[in-house]
């Protein structure tokens, strides 16, 4: 019996960007996806008599591109936005610390929900959680996690974060928001054993995920290490953040954020870290050498005027670097596609000024480059024959963007483009501009409740 033809869809007559090794674009083409998997690029219109093609989409007027890649985040603090808008992380921590330890699993759910939603209608179709608060008898947090991204229908790594430092210790959070040293490193192997898939179209991976070297033991760090290798997952902490954090590691350890997280064991391809601000060159080279990468965060580096990421001078060195969104309680906007704008500019306030990146830089930083981070740049990232149709339509010919030429610099240095379809392994995520799979008015409603909630009980 002869093999049943493959499900196609066709999207044809629109600008396209790969974003693949040579950086390869066509001013008019095509995107062939079968059974999941991108077919066939190329420019003109997609080849004829293909068979088995359930929808056929006439883009004209849009780019494609490959999905976004966000690759850090804190999905629960969607709703503890707009709180303590004018501290320096430090403050802003002690400020919100004692708010976030009263969450439990259905505010964690309706913050992910929110945070996943926002994050689709823009473009994003792979997200990074970092959560590390486990507050004691609060339900199945990873869960509802993994749960929120399921239904919106997005690629999820969640960083199964944990905190071993309460206040008794000498650490920012409060004693019931942490976990013993054994504890956390039990429900990190049992998420990890759980929920972990390997194979290429995965919906969900996990990576071991310490939260920072002033929130947990140097123990932590180095037995976390080793859990994550001998799993085959990836690891992942913030690091380098702010001089704060610089100065906190000189005293208790007598060197820099970077040396301290070498000799725990936490450099190494199958590492990446959140921020990365404050590197001097010696920094750069161990992460260069060592191939760890770096989640850039831009707006939220901004809003807690932690610094600017020497972005330019990593990507000169080979460091892979993604994008970030943080936390939204340190990025209101919860969006990644405004980063790739927010990217180019900060660091054209740096030394690079006009040369620091460009348009593509930026859109690679968001795709491919955080596809690098995650590890899963053979499958995600670039639209090139046999990866993962993850992939999404700008829309180029409103008002917003149509005077641009260009519709790369246009989705970079315009304003946010609406998003008309999205694919995740082929199927919609968004389609005509609307999330597909999710109510947006019934996720507001359930994130307005559960913030309320949450501040009656801070």
């Amino acid at each position: 019996m002869a093999a049943a033809p493959a499900r196609r869809t066709v999207i044809e007559h629109c600008a396209v960007a790969t974003v693949d090794a040579a950086d390869t674009e066509y001013a008019e083409g095509h995107v062939v996806v079968a059974d999941g998997l991108i077919e066939s690029v190329g420019p003109g219109p997609a080849p004829g008599g293909l068979a088995g093609v359930e929808r056929r989409v006439d883009a004209t007027g849009h780019l494609a591109t490959p999905g976004l890649v966000n690759t850090h985040h804190h999905f629960y603090q969607w709703i503890t936005r707009g709180r303590a808008t004018d501290s320096n992380l430090f403050d802003w921590l002690v400020a919100l610390y004692p708010v976030w330890a009263r969450i439990d699993e259905p505010m964690v759910r309706a913050a992910a929900q929110g945070s996943l939603a926002m994050m689709a209608r823009g473009g994003v179709t792979t997200a990074a959680d970092h959560h590390y608060i486990y507050p004691r008898g609060t339900g199945d947090l990873s869960g509802a996690i993994i749960d929120s991204a399921a239904a919106t229908g997005v690629r999820l790594t969640l960083a199964r974060g944990s905190m071993d430092l309460g206040e008794s210790d000498g650490g920012l959070p409060p004693d019931f928001a942490v976990e013993s040293l054994d504890d956390a490193l039990a429900a990190t192997a049992e998420t990890v054993d759980r929920h972990h898939d390997p194979a290429p179209d995965a919906m969900v991976q996990v990576a071991v995920a310490p939260c920072s070297p002033f929130s947990v033991s140097t123990e932590l760090l180095r037995q976390g290490a080793e859990l994550a290798r001998s799993k085959g997952v990836r690891l992942h902490t913030h690091g380098s953040e702010t001089v704060e954090e610089e100065k906190f590691c000189h005293e208790k350890f007598d060197m820099g954020p970077t040396d301290y997280f070498s000799s725990t064991g936490w450099l190494g391809e199958d590492v990446w870290m959140a921020h990365c601000v404050h590197m001097n060159d010696s920094d750069i080279d161990a992460f260069a050498r060592t191939g760890t990468g770096v989640a850039h965060c831009p707006s939220s580096n901004a809003r807690l005027a932690a610094g600017i990421a020497r972005v330019p001078d990593l990507l000169a060195r080979g460091v892979p670097v993604g994008l970030g969104v943080d936390g939204t309680a340190s990025n209101e906007a919860g969006e990644l596609h405004t980063e790739l704008r927010n990217a180019l500019l900060v660091n054209r306030l740096g030394p690079h000024r006009e040369r620091a990146l460009t348009a593509r830089q930026a859109l690679r930083l968001g795709t491919a480059g955080g596809a690098r981070v995650l590890g899963r740049q053979r499958h995600i990232g670039s639209l090139e024959p046999g990866k993962q149709a993850d992939l999404v339509l700008w829309r180029m010919d409103t008002v917003a963007h149509a005077s641009i030429a260009d519709p790369v610099t246009a989705l970079v240095f315009g304003a946010p483009a609406p998003v008309t379809l999205s694919l995740v392994g082929g199927r919609p995520v968004v389609a005509d501009g609307v999330l597909s799979r999710v109510d947006e008015s019934e996720i507001a409603a359930a994130t307005r409740r559960e913030a309320r909630r949450l501040a009656e009980l801070a």
